[in-house]
């Protein structure tokens, strides 16, 4: 518990030194989502609770807190939380789809042991379980992509005032390639990262490639990857397109007042 104390105020002292108000309200804002998500599975307990609402519910509140309360209501914000909801649920209905005819359902022979001290018959739907977990995986990597283009289009736009949208928009979709690559395996091996142990059980149990490959916790990991990948593919053009039009708007009504 001590060594729990001693790293929560390192990394305090350490988001207020470097991130001054910002940094302390970074801080907070951990705690916060921290209860939006426990919250949230606690309701998903109820059979009763879709897992995709919950979920969607779940994505606002974290978003609303990653952007207007650290960053605060600019048209910034606001730009990055529009193309964050809209590639969320995007990304929602592909992924319950994906799940689904996937048949990815249930649990493997590696789950025995964790399953036993479970009532089989809570009637939560795992697939839309699955789902959630997937989403709430990248919700931080989409917010962060956003808020960097969001953020890069509106410097543009200061230093080149005259720029076309379509301009505004080739720019924006050339800053989102330069952090597609970085995000994609950030995400590759933070999945990866927290299945090494299950990868070296699977070697000292002497599992063959064909037979890692097939099963059930292997493919349902493979799966979150990719999309998660393609949830930061989305957000890309999604949000280079609405800062374009937004911005590109917002010009033309401030010339038109003037």
């Amino acid at each position: 518990m001590n060594v729990l104390v001693w790293l929560t105020a390192i990394l305090f002292i350490l988001m207020i030194v470097i991130g001054g108000k910002k940094g302390a309200r970074s801080f907070l804002s951990l705690f916060i989502n921290f209860g939006v998500l426990f919250i949230t599975i606690f309701l998903m307990t109820n059979p009763k609770n879709s897992p995709i609402l919950l979920t969607l519910i779940a994505c606002t509140v974290i978003s609303w807190i990653s952007l207007f309360y650290i960053n605060q209501i600019s048209s910034k914000t606001v730009t990055a939380f529009i193309s964050t909801m809209i590639t969320i649920i995007i990304l929602l209905l592909f992924i319950v789809w994906i799940t689904d005819k996937s048949m990815l359902r249930g649990f493997g022979e590696e789950s025995t042991e964790e399953i036993s001290i479970f009532s089989l018959y809570i009637g939560i739907n795992f697939v839309q379980i699955s789902a959630s977990v997937i989403i709430m995986s990248t919700i931080g990597a989409i917010l962060d992509v956003a808020i960097s283009i969001a953020t890069s289009m509106h410097e543009i736009l200061h230093h080149n005032p005259s720029i076309s949208k379509k301009k505004l928009f080739t720019s924006g979709m050339s800053i989102g390639r330069d952090i597609l690559g970085t995000d994609t395996n950030t995400l590759f091996f933070a999945f990866f990262g927290g299945y090494l142990s299950l990868l070296i059980w699977f070697k000292d149990l002497s599992y063959s490639i064909d037979e890692i490959i097939n099963s059930k916790v292997f493919s349902t990991e493979l799966m979150m990857i990719f999309c998660a990948g393609i949830g930061i593919a989305l957000i890309i053009p999604i949000t280079a397109s609405v800062n374009a039009y937004y911005l590109i708007r917002k010009r033309e009504k401030t010339e038109n007042l003037s």
